[in-house]
Order: structure tokens, then sequence, then C-alpha cells
């Protein structure tokens, strides 16, 4: 087993704490560590190595003009969702940068969104191992009638911090 990282040690630690501050730890930690994600709160459901899962409530402040979560919210929750899985992983010693997102807009989306992202397991060896690199993260987004109103592509790059 690897060693973990700050964001996974930072995880492991707010596990230790009872169950009913856990979540609002963790959200707090996120959304002071990246300042859209706070703006928006983008709250996360599920954070491990493998697999992530975030909501975005439908509120007035992320709506667009038909009441729905506007367009950059939505690229925003499946960035997010992608980018923390990809973040557990990543040793200290590497930066995590989005590559490519792209979003096809399907449908109207109804109420809250959900993003789930997970890695396979040589996703993760690619990620613990080579020096830089690329990985597509799978990720989808539904809403509350379980539809995907969006299809992505997120692409997530790691190279060596620079000194």
């Amino acid at each position: 087993m690897s060693k973990d990282n700050r964001l996974a040690r930072l995880v492991k630690n707010i596990e230790s704490y009872p169950t009913f501050l856990r979540k609002p730890l963790l959200n707090f930690a996120l959304r002071k560590t990246v300042k859209l994600v706070g703006t928006a709160k983008v709250e996360v459901l599920q954070l491990t190595k493998t697999h992530s899962e975030f909501r975005l409530q439908n509120r007035k402040k992320v709506q667009n003009h038909i009441g729905t979560i506007h367009a950059a919210g939505m690229a925003l929750i499946a960035e997010t969702a992608t980018g923390m899985v990809v973040g557990m992983n990543v040793p200290d010693d590497k930066v995590p940068v989005i590559k490519t997102l792209k979003v096809d807009f399907l449908k109207r989306a109804k109420g809250d969104l959900v993003a789930k992202a997970h890695l396979t397991e040589a996703q993760i060896q690619d990620i613990l191992t080579l020096e830089k690199g690329e990985v597509e993260v799978a990720v989808t987004v539904t809403d509350v009638e379980g539809k995907e109103p969006i299809e992505c592509q997120m692409i997530w790059a790691w190279t060596p911090k620079r000194r």
C-alpha cells in the first residue's frame, strides 16, 4: 500500500471524528481550499481513493434564467467529483491539473445534481508510479429524476511540482 497524500490523510483524519461532524468538517476543508466549490456550496457525499460523490443543490445563487442549475455549475460538479478522486491519489510531489473538460448538454436538469466519479486500480497505479501522465476519469451526473442531463469527458494530468 502506498503512502497517503495530504488530501487522503485529511479525509482519514476526519473519519476519526464523530459521525455527525464528518461531512461538515470535510465540506468546510474542501470549500475553503477550492474557493469556487465554496461559493457554489458543492457538497461532498463520499470521497475515497476510488470513488467520489458530490451534490450541488438547485439554489437561487447557482440557477440560470430558467430556474435550473447553470451550465457552469453542471460542469463544476463534474470537475469537482473527478478532480477530488484524482486528488486523493496524486503524490504530494505532483500537482493535478484538468487537461480536458468537455461537457455535452443533453437535456434540461430537474432539481439538484449528483456527480459520481471513479478510478480503476490500473489508473490509480499509473497516478502513483508515473512521473507525469494523464487519465480520463469516468463521471456521471444525474438529476433528481435519475436522468443524466449532461455527458462529460474529464481528462486529468499530473506533473512534478515546480520548485
